[in-house]
């Protein structure tokens, strides 16, 4: 210590004393031009004489002005020195370097290995594992511009171009080698970064010596909360630290990194700085010694003086400094060998630790002529004044263009100077400049500036074998790749050009991120007047174009064009002749002309070819083609002729078209209307006939397309069909045919030959699962336009039935049927014109047509074939239902009546009813409804007998063409009853009357079941019900018999009884008490024999419940209970049989009544639970009110068992049916504060939403409810159907008031509310800041609503700092809907008035209208006048106000923007129409939405602008986030998972808004033209912005479409994909079952052959995943032999134990046993040390449930695994013991285990957590009871008596918790007397 004490204070003050001198003195007499390295040590050493020099100094005053400017001369390249420390700002952060900032506008760059020792290390150690290291962060993660950071100077060192380049280091070890451990003092300021991270904080590197520096966790944790987003603090993190204490001589010290310790540091005398060790970034007081025009001198910390350069003073306070004023100051650097120190005042280095904010100049670029000189420094360069007054700075290389002609004089301050904006030094807040010709002339300053396909000029700088570089522009060098050195190919490019050489370019790729430039020298290519194709959107059909070919395949050429976009040109497109082999005829690198032919952006292809557009050949061709098709007899497409059958092929008919017979081809489904009618006809027509009215739908050289579709011939014939796209606009009903069908939708096909896609999403209006099940290709559909690109030549369409209505669906329906009975009768005809006499027969048989027959036989399944008919070979069956009950026996005579001929398979369907046979004949008047049943069904309809009449009736089952699909419960049955209105009363040639069915509702179940639905859809086919009915039997209610169970159901047993009779037991009569949740029937086991009571009896057919007294009584099937109540004497109740219907039945259940029922099945359609109560009472659950739990709504099956009982509340019974209503979430009365579930039916824009419930009721949510925390798009996430939990706020009215807020709906999360609910004015508080939506802009300011009926005025002096120049702008920028933070004013609760207030100093939010609307600020005296006038229009003001106010809290509706009129009456208030205003709005809001939708927008879109505008750039980052998920989100949509190639651009501006409400869509139109005409008046420059910002925000689209999140969704999505990423197995493996899915399985096998070629040797982890893939897919596809090879192979690259055990799993979960043990005996051969395998075919034994064989493997591994494994083997096998095998045995292993290992706490531990998994509350407290008695260290005593204590806090009581308190305190009074003694 003495010698520290020593040189400290003594050598300290001598030292600076020197110093001073020897800096005075040396900077005095020092000179650019005449220095001399001699004469440094002298003056030195004349420096040194003594005191007497420095007074001398001191007194003399006239110092010249020339050595005082040399004293200040600012910082250059030259002044700095390795080892010098200095301050710098973070500029840019590349991946493997810093960009820093430097003082002086100098920059120097840190290498990636320069952070510190720890992140260099951890950057070795994943470049030796080669495997991302989890903890490593990378330099844009650890460093942001703006950051200031202590360098030190590591080299200085010219580079290839003669330019001197700054090395820098942060390494704390360099930079604070100054300081040692003894001079560290608290209160320090120093800079470390973090070496690792320990259990209670950080050891940080601070780089000295000998000190180990900790950061506690509680210091750091403010830091990590506002800095580091929360997230832990990683290796390499720089910090700015404050010595909080030093220990043990400087050994240890501790860091505090808070913001408030750090902003306030300040180096004091106290902390013994000295002239070594200072560091920059310090910050001192000091005082102002000198004065003078280029700077001051500071004396700081007594003994110091440092140089303030006129760069570093404070703006503001320029020209006012006075000698021995007290300033703080920042050291910037200080010189190590000549110790000068560098200070500067600008505030913003004065709290350390805050980056700096303003990081770049808005005028970068730009050329400034006569720009004036303000100062010259000999040695750096000058400063000029720039027009706005701000200083900027030129270093010395950018005064002149070479050194030659550089004059000093020329910078005389007031000289003028033409010079450009080069950069912005971050660290001086000063523009830097160039004056260099070749730099003010030069085309581009930067990569960003080249705009790929322009043509630039730069010199050739070296000539290598890959191809020429080219210096463009100062700093920038581009590549001309081999290849494009000229239009052929050059072996010797250095004979054409030569270094130095002017060449001329043209840019085919240029990356500004990774500084990277190619262009082309190709002459074509650079003198090419054709456009020139950047991205797939430029390339329109018929663009002609150059480009280049890349590769040539035998099937064609690939040409490249700028931006790496290509095309193919297939072989049939090379040129008009053919050529067999396209190598031999182009080559690589050969410039082509090309036309494109089509364009799909969205997957990136292209089609093109070389036969161009302009050739004659198409002429030629038609001569070619020869005979047919001369002049005159070519058919076009839609005329409509006459055609003969030549012949049948497969797919349909070869006609002929008369009258010149031209070949052509009529395909099966194109015959009819009817899908079931067109191979009916294609049947029956022969070679001869001749077809009428065939319409021509496509035509080419070979091949015309003939349609027979009598809807698509007329819509031809009446002109309805458009031609051209240019016809069509949204909304059109077309009618078509399906072309194709592809998962995502179905394409339709047009008569004219145009197409468009219908989404699975709008094909329907039921839920689409799988297209083909509600289309078939060929199909004849009405299509509804939803939306067109004509660019594309692209249409969505909507098949939804909503949509496409063609009328009354009554009239559809009879014109459906009779155009099919009519095609039908067409049949007949062609079939009476056969030879045969069967068929003749067949053709006159028509429905209704009474036989005498005989029966023949009766088959198996109950139906009867007959004979006897008019012609012996005639098949006559009747079905089981149309035997009617009848005994029928072989050869006996029957009557029956013909239902239906099927003409395809040649057979008669006929009925013995009665009913039918014996037709009662009675008028019939035409519209009068009757009940019908259903007898028979076709395909497009059904026959039907009426009920009182028995005639035969025919109705269609469809009403539309697009009416094709059926869920199965709302098909028709035959049997069922139905109601039909007649629509002819006399049977035509048809035999059949026409009618229409009525709805749907009025379906009743069975023929004579119509008043009781009761009836079990399970018991009606329970084949074990309806044997042994025909059996008589004696028994009697109340009668106890026995019987054996035969068979068990979810909701009843059957029995079988003596003489196999049958019975039946309900669900609800097994138990006294059913445990909800439970299956009461698994009680009952088959075979069991069982004693019941007889409760009633239920007829076969009608299954009603018969009274005894009723005839039929003794063939009923017997309803039986086997309740022990039931069954004792006088304890049994008989069902109710009496009652005329269910209604009456379930009336003695009333709302709120619990009952205990049985579930049946989950309808899926109606969203409901089917359950029975008893066996006569049904019940429904609506899906809402099963639960208040999404995840249970969501998957309702996982929840709910068939046949479990459930405990639900009666809501009350269903008036329509004959079911109780009930519910599992208690009554549902939605009452004032009940919380509910319900489904979201309408999204109001900026409204809110409308809710649905169970039963009928509504509810409105409003835009403020939706949640805690609004957002700028609060409805994005709503859409219909998405069900909601709901809080109910008020019930008035017929609809409810809700909110989906969380605190309401689920409190006790306690969530954060951070928008408050305001219903009323009461609820704003003055000076209180609240958020908002725009409601609309009036004439004195902008409405902000708060809350659903309390609405803010914002006055426009309060809205912006920038005064807008047109108030119609403000709609603009402020759209209604946009959410504002506010500040109120004043509140005026008189007239209900809420004053506002938007601007940044009230909100401290930004400026609504951010800086680059380039407005001019409002100065204060506008803002007063502006005030004032609005406070004289106050009394208007008002009354219009109150008025408003009122009409918004009685109806909550919003104001109305007003384009157009505001301008010229603003004072008007603006009443209208409240109705008109909502309508206006939404379409507004509509049109807003589209746009918004529609990313890739022309120029002149205002939501472009809208982004841009907003605030800052956070606001832009913003919308980049948005647009990446809007892009992303199509590929979330299951349409993505192809099996086929090709999907239209479904999804981003078209699927949500493709069906907007009608009202709607007119006033978006007229909303249209004032948006135009304020188009009009924009101003040239913000018409130029706008024009940026489009540009912008397509560049922002097309990287968002390249982005990698986007889903790949073809095979060369999937090349694209693995070529950027080889080495990711996941996209290898996506790309398989790609190909699996169409089940391409030898695709899928070279897909990973090559992935294995591919994928790096040292990713051994990504090769693995692709082997096991490969072996699962020979294991499911593949054969035994193939699995084998591939699993040899495998072992063979991969480490073998984790082949085996994957294979092994593959085995386990395809279910291949056998195999699987086989493969682990192998196993156990192989790897008998590794204890993973014993462990693993133990676990395999148990699941299979061969405890004993597990045993005998844990045996077996013991002996074979070392000693010390045992313990975790034993372990590990217990645990397996209790998850899948027996309890019991496990506890034995475990106790077994720790008497023998009593202190092995870890088993300790694994056996208390299975025991509490599977054991009972006893015995986990037993074993606790154990552990805290034994004698462990205190450490582990006290984790067990944690984990005691934790397990009572949650399974005991508080009494049992207290107890384990006691335990633990007695344990410690224990061991601390053990102590004491």
């Amino acid at each position: 210590m003495a010698t520290v004490e020593e040189s400290f204070p003594r050598g300290g003050t001598r030292k600076t004393h020197k110093l001073e001198k020897s800096f005075q003195e040396s900077v005095e007499q020092d000179n650019l031009f005449d220095i001399s390295t001699e004469e440094e040590p002298t003056k030195r050493k004349k420096s040194q004489k003594g005191p007497a020099k420095t007074k001398k100094l001191k007194i003399e005053k006239k110092e010249n002005s020339k050595s005082i400017k040399e004293k200040f001369e600012i910082l250059s390249v030259e002044s700095l020195c390795e080892g010098m420390r200095i301050l710098g700002c973070v500029k840019e952060v590349n991946e493997l370097e810093l960009v820093i900032s430097l003082p002086n506008g100098l920059q120097g760059f840190v290498q990636v290995t320069e952070i510190s020792d720890d992140y260099t290390k951890m950057l070795n150690e994943q470049v030796a594992q080669e495997d991302p290291l989890k903890d490593l962060l990378r330099l844009p993660e650890l460093f942001s511009p703006g950051m200031l950071v202590r360098c030190v100077v590591s080299s200085l060192r010219i580079t290839e171009r003669g330019k001197k380049s700054v090395k820098l280091s942060l390494n704390p070890k360099n930079v604070n080698r100054v300081l040692s451990a003894e001079a560290l003092k608290p209160g320090m300021l120093l800079t470390g970064t973090v070496s690792s991270l320990e259990d209670h904080g950080y050891l940080v590197d601070i780089g000295v010596g000998g000190t180990r520096a900790f950061l506690p966790l509680q210091k750091a944790q403010d830091y990590i909360q506002q800095k580091n987003k929360g997230a832990k603090l990683k290796v390499g993190q720089y910090l700015n630290c404050v010595i909080e204490e030093v220990k043990s001589n400087g050994g240890v010290v501790s860091l505090s990194i808070g913001h408030s310790e750090v902003s306030t540091a300040i180096a004091t005398e106290e902390q013994n700085w000295t002239l070594n060790n200072l560091l920059p970034g310090l910050v001192v007081k000091a005082q102002v010694q000198k004065v003078t025009q280029f700077g001051l001198r500071l004396n700081f910390l007594t003994f110091f003086t440092g140089l303030v350069d006129f760069m570093h003073l404070e703006p503001k306070k320029v020209g006012t400094y006075f000698s021995n004023q007290a300033v703080r100051a920042c050291i910037l650097c200080i010189h190590p060998r000549t110790r000068v120190v560098r200070l500067s005042l600008r505030p913003v280095f004065l709290q350390p630790g805050r980056p700096l904010t303003r990081l770049s100049c808005q005028h970068l670029g730009a050329v400034l002529d006569d720009v004036p000189v303000q100062g010259f420094f000999n040695k750096a360069g000058a400063t000029f004044r720039l027009k706005d007054g701000a200083l900027a700075y030129a270093r010395l290389s950018h005064l002149s263009d070479s050194k030659k002609v550089f004059s000093p004089e020329a910078f005389k301050p007031g000289n003028t100077h033409k010079c450009r904006i080069i950069d912005y030094s971050q660290m001086d807040e000063l523009a830097l400049l160039s004056l260099r010709t070749s730099i003010i002339e030069a085309q581009y300053l930067g990569y960003h500036d080249i705009k790929t396909g322009s043509v630039v000029k730069g010199k050739v700088l070296t000539i290598k074998p890959f191809g020429i570089l080219v210096k463009v522009g100062e700093q920038m060098r581009g590549l001309v790749p081999a290849m494009h050195l000229a239009d052929i190919l050059m072996k010797n490019p250095e004979k054409k050009y030569h270094i130095g050489d002017e060449v001329k370019c043209r840019v085919l790729l240029c990356d500004p991120e990774a500084k990277k430039l190619v262009m082309t020298l190709k002459k074509t290519l650079v003198t090419s007047k054709l456009p020139a194709i950047t991205c797939y959107g430029d390339a329109k059909p018929g663009l002609q174009t150059h480009g280049v070919i890349i590769r040539v395949k035998d099937y064609g050429c690939i040409v490249k064009f700028y931006n790496d976009v290509q095309g193919l040109v297939p072989k049939h497109e090379l040129s008009a002749q053919y050529i067999p082999d396209p190598e031999r005829v182009f080559y690589i690198g050969q410039v082509v002309k090309v036309t494109v032919l089509n364009c799909e952006p969205s997957k990136e292809r292209m089609l093109l070819s070389f036969k161009l557009l302009s050739d004659p050949e198409p002429e030629n061709k038609k001569e070619s083609v020869g005979h047919g098709q001369k002049t005159g007899r070519v058919v076009n497409v839609g005329q409509v002729v006459d055609v003969k059958v030549l012949e049948k092929t497969k797919d349909g008919l070869q006609v002929a078209v008369l009258p010149h017979n031209i070949p052509a081809f009529l395909p099966t489904p194109h015959l009819s209307d009817h899908v079931a009618n067109g191979p009916l006809l294609y049947r029956w027509l022969q070679a001869g006939d001749t077809l009428h009215r065939v319409l021509c739908l496509s035509q080419s050289e070979k091949h015309v397309l003939l349609c027979r579709k009598p809807s698509l011939v007329s819509s031809v014939e009446g002109g309805q069909d458009p031609n051209s796209f240019s016809e069509i606009h949204t909304g059109m009903l077309l009618i078509g045919f399906v072309k194709s069908i592809k998962d995502y939708g179905v394409f339709v096909q047009f008569p004219s030959g145009l197409s468009g896609l219908a989404p699975k999403a709008i094909m329907s209006d039921k839920f689409v699962t799988n297209p083909s099940d509600h289309f078939v290709e060929g199909q004849t559909v009405v299509a509804k336009v939803t939306n067109v690109d004509e660019e594309k030549q692209r249409m969505l369409l909507s098949l939804r039935l909503s949509d496409c209505t063609l009328g009354e669906p009554a009239s559809t329906s009879l014109l459906l049927l009779s155009q099919c009975l009519e095609e039908l009768q067409g049949v007949r005809s062609l079939m009476s014109n056969q030879d045969s006499v069967l068929i003749q027969t067949l053709a006159e048989m028509t429905p209704g047509m009474v036989l005498d027959l005989v029966v023949q036989e009766v088959l198996e399944d109950g139906s009867v074939v007959f004979s006897g008919g008019p012609v012996p070979d005639l098949v006559l069956r009747a079905s089981r239902y149309h035997r009617a009950g009848q005994e029928v026996e072989s050869g006996q005579k029957k009557k029956v009546v013909i239902l239906n001929v099927d003409m395809l398979k040649l057979e008669v369907h006929v009925s013995l009813c009665q009913e039918l046979v014996n037709r009662k004949s009675k008028k019939l008047k035409k519209g009068s409804k009757h009940q019908a049943i259903v007898q028979h069904l076709e395909e497009s309809f059904a026959v039907a007998s009426l009920v009182e009449t028995g005639h035969l009736v025919a109705f269609s089952l469809t009403s539309h063409l697009n009416d094709t699909f059926r869920f199965d419960s709302e098909k028709l049955q035959v049997g069922q009853g139905v109601c039909l209105t007649l629509k002819t009363t006399e049977p035509g040639v048809t035999g059949l009357l026409l009618a229409v069915e009525g709805p749907a509702a009025k379906r009743t179940m069975g023929e004579t079941r119509k008043d009781s639905e009761t009836v079990d859809e399970d018991e009606e086919g329970d084949p074990a019900l309806t044997v042994g009915t025909k059996k008589k039997h004696t028994f009697v209610i109340g009668d106890i018999l026995t019987g054996t169970v035969k068979s068990v159901k979810p909701t009843h047993v059957v029995v079988t009884l003596e003489d196999g009779i049958v019975g039946c037991i309900h669900a609800s009569h097994i138990l006294d008490d059913v445990p909800v949740g439970t299956s009461p029937t698994t009680k009952l086991k088959v075979g069991k024999t069982i004693t019941a009571r007889v409760i009633g009896g239920r007829d076969v057919k009608t299954f009603k419940f018969l009274p005894i007294s009723h005839p039929r009584f003794v063939r009923t099937i017997l309803e039986l209970s086997v309740r022990p109540s039931e069954l004792e004497e006088d304890g049994h109740t008989a069902l109710n049989t009496y009652s005329a219907s269910p209604m009456e039945k379930i009336k003695q259940y009333h709302a709120g009544q619990i009952v205990t029922c049985f579930l049946k099945r989950y309808n899926v359609v109606k969203k409901w639970l089917e359950v029975e109560i008893a066996p006569d009472i049904r019940g429904r659950i609506p899906l809402l009110l099963t639960s208040l739990s999404f995840k249970v709504l969501k998957h309702p099956d996982k929840k709910f068992q068939i046949g479990q009982a459930l405990r639900a509340t009666v809501v009350g019974p269903d008036s329509s049916k004959a079911f109780l209503c009930l519910s599992l979430i208690g009554p549902h009365k939605l009452e004032k504060g009940d919380v509910a579930m319900g489904r979201v039916v309408k999204v109001t824009p900026n409204k809110g939403l409308t809710v649905s419930f169970p039963f009928g009721r509504m509810g409105r949510v409003s835009i403020f409810h939706v949640s805690d925390s609004y957002s700028e798009t609060p409805l994005k996430d709503f859409i219909p159907q998405k069900v909601v939990r709901c809080y109910v706020l008020s019930t008035g009215d017929h609809v409810l008031t809700l909110s989906l807020r969380l605190s309401r709906t689920n409190p006790e999360t306690k969530s954060k509310v951070e928008d408050p609910e305001i219903d009323s004015i009461q609820d704003v508080k003055e000076g209180q800041l609240l958020r908002g939506y725009v409601r609309s802009i009036q004439p004195n300011g902008v409405l902000l609503g708060l809350g659903p009926s309390v609405v803010g005025l914002a006055q426009y002096s309060h809205v912006s700092q920038r005064n807008l120049p047109n108030k119609d702008l403000y709609h603009e920028y402020l759209p209604e809907g946009k959410l504002l933070t506010a500040k109120v004013l004043s509140l005026n609760h008189q007239k209900n008035l809420v004053e506002l207030s938007f601007l940044p100093r009230d909100t401290g939010k930004p400026d609504v209208f951010s800086a680059p609307l380039e407005l001019p600020l409002l100065k204060q005296k506008e803002r007063r006048i502006e005030t004032e006038k609005q406070d004289q229009k106050g009394e208007k003001k008002e009354k219009n106000n109150q008025k408003r106010k009122e009409t918004k809290n009685q109806k909550g509706q919003e104001e109305v923007k007003v384009p157009s009129k505001e301008k010229k009456e603003p004072q008007r208030p603006q009443v209208k129409r409240q109705d008109k205003r909502e309508r206006q709005e939404s379409g507004n809001e509509q049109e807003r939405a589209n746009k918004r939708q529609k990313t890739g927008l022309a120029e002149e879109d205002d939501s472009g602008v809208e982004v841009y505008y907003r605030e800052g750039e956070e606001e832009i980052e913003e919308t980049k986030v948005q647009l990446k998920g809007r892009l992303t989100k199509p590929a979330d949509m299951p349409r993505l998972q192809l099996s086929s190639g090709f999907i239209w651009d479904v999804g981003l501006d078209s699927l949500t808004p493709a069906l907007p409400p009608q009202e709607e869509s007119s006033d978006s139109e007229e909303d249209e033209k004032p948006h135009q005409a304020t188009q009009k008046k924009k101003s040239k420059k913000e018409r130029e912005l706008e024009k940026q910002k489009a540009e912008k925000d397509l560049s922002r689209i097309e990287q968002a479409l390249m982005d990698p999140g986007r889903q790949p969704e073809s095979a060369d999505d999937f090349d694209r994909l693995v070529l950027s990423s080889p080495n990711s197995s996941i996209l290898w493996l996506q790309y398989m079952a790609f190909h699996l899915q169409a089940t391409e399985i030898e695709k899928a096998r070279a897909v990973a052959e090559r992935a294995l070629k591919t994928i790096s040797f040292r990713e051994e982890q990504e090769k693995l995943n692709v082997w096991v893939a490969l072996l699962n897919l020979e294991n499911m596809y593949g054969s035994q032999e193939s699995l084998t090879k591939v699993f040899e192979r495998a072992v063979q690259y991969n480490e073998p134990l984790k082949v085996f055990l994957h294979l092994a799993d593959i085995y386990t979960k395809s279910e291949k046993f056998q195999e699987a043990g086989e493969l682990y005996n192998r196993m156990l051969k192989r790897f008998r040390q590794e204890k993973a395998v014993w462990i693993k075919y133990g676990a395999f034994l148990l699941r299979r449930s061969q405890a004993g064989a597990s045993h005998r493997v844990l045996q077996r591994a013991l002996e074979c695994l070392p000693t010390k494994e045992h313990v975790d083997v034993i372990a590990k096998f217990a645990q397996l013991e209790f998850q899948l095998g027996d309890a019991e045995r496990a506890k034995a292993i475990f106790e077994n285990t720790l008497s023998t290992y009593p202190k092995r706490t870890d088993v300790w531990s694994v056996y208390i957590d299975m025991t509490i998994k599977h054991g009972s509350q006893k015995e986990v407290r037993d074993i606790f009871e154990r552990v805290i008695h034994l004698s462990l260290a205190p450490k582990r005593m006290k984790f067990f008596f944690k984990r005691y204590l934790d397990y009572e806090k949650q399974h005991g009581t508080e009494k049992d918790v207290q107890a384990v308190k006691a335990k633990a305190l007695e344990y410690v009074e224990a061991k601390s007397s053990v102590l004491d003694d």
